[in-house]
């Protein structure tokens, strides 16, 4: 390859790259501040919601708690999963890791042991997240301006729901 082809070859290239950047931008532009606040908000608690239930399966005996923890680590992976392929058709860089908040409830947590860790868990992660989690959901299924947006969280509040549902049911077992 000649010199100037090289040339032609590294400029066409960077063109390339400039014009899938800036379509990335453009993409990403279209999104309402507050839909990549869900976006934002909704990776957080999946990837909070994970690694607290790593931590149970980790330090928890009881086998309520194990399986609850089970089927978090593997419903909110899929979840994450599914908000990160929209995201990324949005051009919505999504978070990879708890918030800080987030991480400081689990540093806390994870100074608890047997029953009063069970109990943290199933109150702090299990029904008061899950809690916050629904509100955050049922907001954007009624006011997400993307209509994509709006029907992921419609269609992933009923498993939240559930989940809400059964953080009560582990929390009041764990009171005993």
């Amino acid at each position: 390859m000649t010199f100037t082809r090289m040339k032609l070859f590294s400029v066409v290239t960077l063109i390339g790259l400039l014009t899938l950047s800036t379509v990335h931008q453009a993409c990403a532009a279209d999104v309402s501040m507050s839909d990549k606040n869900f976006f934002e908000n909704a990776a957080q608690a999946n990837k909070a919601e994970i690694a607290a239930s790593e931590m149970a399966k980790s330090k928890s005996k009881n086998p309520q708690v194990l399986k609850f923890a089970d089927q978090m680590i593997k419903d909110h992976t899929e979840a994450y999963a599914a908000l990160s392929a929209l995201a990324k058709s949005k051009g919505v860089e999504i978070p990879t890791e708890p918030s800080l908040m987030q991480k400081a409830k689990a540093k806390l947590l994870s100074t608890k042991d047997g029953k009063d860790f069970d109990e943290e868990y199933a109150e702090s992660i299990g029904v008061a997240a899950h809690k916050d989690t629904v509100e955050l959901f049922e907001k954007t299924a009624k006011n997400a301006d993307d209509a994509d947006v709006k029907q992921f969280a419609t269609k992933m509040l009923p498993g939240l729901k559930h989940h809400l549902a059964e953080a009560k049911k582990l929390e009041a077992s764990t009171d005993d």
